[in-house]
């Protein structure tokens, strides 16, 4: 996953850029970065896998000075890019996932061009998509141009002379909004960064659309594309409480999940709990629909812990999920508990580190109740999971039939057999009393968006 922030001022604007891009240190754990723009670009880039991004940032911002600029935090790349092109000198900072970024860098290295961001993960995708954007006749068409040949997604924050270009995803799967603070102008991929800074909501970027943002004002430079497919996990999982897409607040989601969780279930239990940060807004709302008490049996110690989901290694990841969360003995002992999770993708970390936790601390009984469907399908457009074999459902799959197979139609439907002995599968793996999983149809009311509107391709392949 990864988290963009823009800022055009009449004043200085590094304070601004510093705080806002720290607003979404949800959204990735490996890399930060940052680009302003006053007599010339000053870049700087950290690795902010050991410590928090405000740590590493604090005194290169106070070397930093412009009325424009543009951060980032990824999972992946080291951004912004900054490139010299026919175009003039412009900083690039990227959302999403280039599915054939192997086919493009190949094509590009035979058509002459050469690359300069090369780590150990391989060619930098930002630095691709900026490559590709510089073929075209103008930054706008090379935009397009960007977008009919990658597979995958992209949004971007594009900081240049003029000044900022704000480009959602061509399908809108990842978000982009502006916002506005006396004839100051942010653009994020998370409305939670607006709030504490001041500014208000003025617009949601449509799928596709292209605004240059500049001290006039935003100035539409191409319109939105009728197809919306934007990510419904956002809500489920990887979106900030307090933040907004397409108008609909993700905490507010989360309760009408839980809410939905609770309407469908029948368990007796002495309290209900969310495994903390994502899965209490769920574990609130079942709790209010079910008229259980809401519980902390974990706490989660937040200095220095991020999300154990978006590490790209299964140590880290394993690391972060056993420190991170902390179980009360004295809530948990002798009691049954539903505990509510955003999801089960692997399962290996909610067995291991929260499950076990519970029972090692006296639960009586463990009930879980996941946010959304069983996960069936690796992410194609933002950085997530990252194979097939890794996920949860798919294991219970194989054991059942012996064999991977291809056609898990059956596994789909919630009424079908096949998919009872999936689940039965993942309880006895995760060793709990009962699962019961989020109806596809009751998440995305809770959404409350058509299901035509949202991206659910990792749960049904569509």
């Amino acid at each position: 996953m990864t988290g963009v922030f823009g800022v055009v001022s009449k004043e200085d604007c590094v304070k601004t850029l510093f705080y806002g891009t720290d607003y979404h240190s949800h959204l990735g754990t490996e890399k930060g970065g940052l680009a302003v723009l006053g007599k010339n670009f000053h870049r700087s880039i950290k690795d902010i896998s050991q410590t928090q991004f405000k740590s590493k940032f604090v005194d290169d911002c106070k070397k930093m000075e412009g009325n424009s600029g543009i951060g980032v935090i990824s999972d992946m790349d080291d951004q912004p890019i900054v490139i010299n092109s026919k175009f003039g000198t412009f900083a690039i900072a990227s959302s999403g996932l280039i599915e054939n970024l192997d086919e493009l860098t190949s094509e590009l290295l035979k058509e002459g061009h050469s690359f300069t961001e090369i780590t150990e993960a391989g060619i930098n995708s930002t630095e691709v998509i900026g490559k590709l954007i510089t073929l075209g006749d103008s930054l706008v068409d090379g935009i397009e141009k960007m977008f009919d040949r990658i597979k995958g997604s992209a949004s971007l924050l594009v900081l240049t002379e003029e000044g900022i270009y704000a480009v959602r995803d061509r399908h809108g799967r990842t978000p982009l909004v502006i916002g506005e603070k006396n004839g100051s102008f942010a653009v994020a991929s998370e409305t939670c960064s607006f709030s504490n800074l001041g500014f208000e909501i003025k617009k949601f970027l449509g799928p596709g659309e292209i605004v240059l943002i500049n001290a006039s004002g935003p100035k539409q430079k191409k319109g939105e594309n009728k197809i919306n497919r934007i990510c419904a996990f956002l809500w489920i999982y990887a979106g900030y409480p307090a933040s907004t897409y397409e108008g609909i607040n993700v905490e507010a989601v989360r309760e009408r999940c839980g809410r939905a969780l609770a309407k469908n279930d029948n368990i007796k239990a002495d309290f209900v709990s969310g495994v903390p940060d994502s899965g209490t807004g769920h574990a609130i709302g079942y709790a209010m629909e079910a008229n259980i008490p809401f519980r902390r049996c974990l706490v989660k110690y937040t200095p220095g812990y991020g999300r154990s989901y978006t590490p790209p290694s299964q140590d880290i990841r394993d690391m972060v999920a056993t420190m991170k969360l902390i179980p009360i003995k004295e809530i948990i002992e002798g009691n049954r508990i539903v505990v509510c999770e955003d999801s089960i993708v692997r399962g290996t970390q909610l067995k291991n580190f929260t499950v076990q936790k519970l029972w090692d601390n006296g639960a009586k009984e463990v009930h879980i109740r996941p946010a959304c469907p069983p996960l069936m399908y690796p992410c194609k457009f933002a950085l997530s999971t990252r194979s097939i074999h890794e996920l949860a459902a798919r294991k219970a799959i194989k054991s059942i039939e012996g064999k991977d197979i291809e056609d898990v139609r059956e596994y789909l439907d919630p009424k079908s057999d096949k998919y009872h002995q999936m689940v039965e599968w993942i309880r006895k793996e995760l060793n709990v009393t009962s699962l019961k999983y989020q109806t596809l149809d009751d998440m995305v009311k809770a959404i409350g968006l058509l299901k035509e509107k949202l991206c659910l391709y990792c749960w049904c392949g569509k």
